[in-house]
């Protein structure tokens, strides 16, 4: 299991490392709703078992080590990342390339004194370490600010006014990652009407990687700038703008992972209408109480129970996991019953986990759909054609058993891409709810501005980018409830 580092214990050890003595003020500006591009990991190529797998397992260690970290998610940027966003930081501009993950908490990015960092990805991207010094309007957050409270409990020890808020971050793989804090402009463009944008800008606190060990450092080749976390903590971006007034701490997100399109919209979507299930209370992570799994016309047998572990309770709801992971009581008879439909096909096992077999008729027509069962009656249809992929002349199993894997992360319910791909996902932090619907997320969504009641339509585009000719990026497109004489429309 992955553990990070309590600050409080380490706070002078990160204070001679980062050496940084000047107090930050904070910028209040009213950051406007737009759109950050972002591309899908593995749009254009088939997906490889094996890449899928290894994303998945790193992935599920860093939800784990959420748990019990006073700092929200791990924001590793190491190839756990679905979905990454090209986005401009300082005064002047520069773009970095991070990870857009509800699953971790607070935005960071590497820093300029870090020697261990990547300076290149085989992502075909430009890497950029952040320098505070090139920009205008970057400041570092001092370890007597509110936030610095906030995000550790409280006072930490040793702590005077002119030194920075660190933050450490300790994997039981021996990486590790630490830094601190600095309060700059994230520039994007902002909704200024329908279907339109304009250059827009605000302030934001986001982490400052000094240094990366392990697995987090430039022997990565899949490596990222960072990570831009929507996660429930209070240091997560949407967080810091609902605190502030300036936004309904709700967000979005519709995320099209063949065809490269997408929405990621931050306030109040009115329609299409999404019903809602609630979160369990005291969880890290998106978690929600599963019911019922359903396949085809029959229902499982099993207790609710079952989704429990420990600490961890419910089924967890990520986008940046790849696949589906279900305890071994509710994964062999489902997939058992999936196959009873064709008695007659060959099994072959790849990988020595993955169930595959030779197909060429139609998929919807020949295996059943399932469906997941949450409280409020909300239901998740996943059908033929989502869990099962192509690989190699094969279909496999999108499918996994958790309860073959590794004790910590044995019998975990996690539900990713596999099944949230074509549905509009609305996460409602102020009310503590969840909930989705399919839909076509290429098309567009109505989101409501709170303060003047007009109604804004956000869509999706196909935008070519710049480092792969034929690499498509997914527009996400941030809509914040703000007035629009703030906006300057």
């Amino acid at each position: 299991m992955i553990l990070r580092g309590v600050i409080g214990s380490h706070y002078s050890l990160l204070l001679l490392l980062i050496g940084f003595l000047v107090v930050s003020s904070s910028i209040t500006r009213v950051l406007s709703g737009g759109v950050i591009h972002v591309k899908y990991k593995f749009a254009g190529s088939q997906r490889s078992i094996v890449d899928l797998k290894v994303h998945d397992r790193v992935r599920q260690l860093r939800i784990l080590a959420g748990v019990d970290l006073p700092l929200g998610g791990s924001g590793r940027p190491d190839g756990l990342g679905l979905y990454y966003a090209r986005i401009g930081i300082g005064t002047p501009s520069k773009d970095y390339y991070v990870q857009v993950d509800t699953g971790s908490d607070i935005m960071w990015v590497n820093c300029i004194q870090c020697k261990e960092c990547p300076r290149r990805s085989s992502l075909g991207i430009d890497l950029t370490l952040y320098n505070i010094e090139d920009s205008a309007t970057g400041k570092l957050v001092s370890c007597d600010q509110e936030f610095c409270y906030a995000i550790n409990g409280g006072p930490l020890a040793g702590c005077t006014a002119n030194m920075s808020c660190p933050y450490l971050e300790i994997y039981g793989d021996g990486s590790s990652t630490a830094g601190y804090f600095v309060n700059d402009i994230v520039l994007y463009d902002r909704v200024s009407g329908d279907l339109k944008t304009s250059s827009a800008n605000g302030s934001v606190i986001f982490g400052c990687g000094a240094t990366q060990s392990g697995n987090l450092g430039s022997s990565n080749e899949e490596s990222l700038d960072g990570i831009l976390g929507f996660g429930k903590a209070n240091s997560s971006m949407i967080s810091q703008l609902a605190s502030s007034g300036k936004v309904k701490n709700m967000f979005a997100h519709c995320l099209d992972g063949v065809n490269g399109g997408g929405i990621f919209a931050i306030g109040h979507v009115v329609r299409p209408k999404v019903n809602m299930t609630p979160l369990v209370p005291n969880q890290p992570h998106y978690n929600v109480n599963m019911t019922a799994v359903q396949v085809g016309h029959d229902f499982l047998s099993f207790t609710p129970d079952i989704f429990d572990s420990g600490d961890r309770q419910g089924v967890i709801i990520d986008s940046g996991t790849t696949l589906a992971y279900l305890p071994e009581m509710v994964y062999e008879p489902l997939v058992s019953k999936i196959l009873s439909r064709q008695p007659g096909l060959k099994l072959q096992t790849l990988h020595d986990e993955y169930t595959c077999f030779q197909y060429s008729k139609s998929l919807d027509e020949a295996f059943p759909n399932v469906t997941f069962h949450f409280e409020n009656s909300v239901t998740l249809k996943v059908y033929p054609h989502e869990y099962l992929f192509p690989y190699n002349g094969l279909w496999c199993i999108g499918w996994q058993n958790s309860g073959v894997q590794s004790r910590d992360r044995k019998n975990m319910t996690l539900l990713g891409d596999l099944v949230l791909s074509n549905k509009l996902v609305l996460y409602d932090l102020e009310n503590q709810t969840i909930g989705w619907t399919e839909y076509n997320c290429s098309s567009s969504i109505q989101v409501l501005d709170e303060r003047t009641g007009t109604v804004h339509l956000v869509g999706s585009q196909n935008i070519s980018s710049a480092c792969h000719s034929n690499a498509w990026f997914i527009t996400v497109l941030i809509l914040l409830a703000t007035l629009l004489h703030f906006l300057g429309c």
